[in-house]
């Protein structure tokens, strides 16, 4: 049987202002762990981010990294990597059932930081790829919507297809999904448009250089969106109907992809 800790999510790698400049010695923190000394190089003033993995993911798998440079690259934030691997390299169905704990766990763990004033929910943008999408979904939640924006990278579909609990358009104040391998039998991620505003790359499957391998396809979700933290050139054009999406052939009005603007309160 589980101890408590082992049901707690591990929640590591703070990276600051002096992040930019020591990346490989993050600061660690765990809810109902925050102290004074932990926080004390978090800047309330700066956008804080929150980076989410998905199944079999890590704190040290390429999404993390790769994701959390470029924002650093980009901008002077906060970022926060979660990991909760303990759950995510078991089963997929024992990390599907995880996934509101872990949640949960983000969402207390934000809380505590709003609390110690070094983190505003208008300032916060929670990032999940896969499974990871779903987990920012349920953190959202719990935090009433207020998170300033939540990007969700290509959600898991397998046990989320028709899942009322997925990733949706009132888990943050703006929601925006990128879909790189939502259509088709096979692909791993939901195809439904869910967010404010849903990207699918390339008509979203078959992405170039994955031939027709779905996870390759599945992971272009982020590293899509790490390239658009660092380049402004990656447009979307509005879909009238769902034969334009999977065509390809959108034309409508014109959208930047990614990027970490966040919509504050009216």
């Amino acid at each position: 049987m589980e101890n408590q800790n082992q049901r707690k999510a591990t929640l590591t790698d703070i990276l600051h202002t002096q992040g930019r400049k020591n990346l490989n010695n993050p600061i660690e923190l765990k809810a109902g762990e925050i102290t004074e000394e932990a926080v004390a190089d978090l800047t309330l003033n700066k956008t804080t981010i929150v980076i989410i993995h998905g199944h079999r993911g890590s704190v040290s798998t390429t999404l993390n990294p790769t994701v959390k440079d470029a924002f650093l690259r980009s901008e002077d934030v906060d970022v926060i990597v979660v990991d909760w691997s303990v759950y995510a390299s078991q089963s997929y169905s024992n990390a599907v059932n995880a996934v509101p704990s872990v949640g949960e766990n983000v969402a207390d763990l934000i809380n505590e930081l709003v609390n110690n004033t070094v983190v505003e929910l208008t300032s916060l943008h929670l990032v999940g790829f896969d499974l990871g999408a779903h987990v920012a979904g349920f953190a959202g939640r719990l935090l009433d919507g207020d998170v300033a924006r939540i990007t969700g990278l290509n959600p898991s579909r397998g046990q989320w297809g028709q899942n009322s609990r997925r990733l949706s358009i009132s888990d943050a104040v703006y929601v925006e999904v990128i879909h790189t391998d939502g259509i088709g039998l096979l692909a791993y991620g939901v195809g439904d448009a869910i967010g404010d505003v849903d990207f699918y790359v390339n008509g979203g499957t078959h992405q170039p250089g994955c031939l027709l391998n779905n996870f390759c396809s599945h992971n272009r979700a982020w590293e899509v969106f790490a390239a658009s933290l660092t380049n402004a050139h990656l447009i979307g054009n509005q879909c009238n109907t769902w034969l334009q999406v999977t065509l390809n052939t959108c034309r409508g009005f014109t959208l930047q992809m990614g990027r970490n603007d966040l919509f504050k309160y009216a």
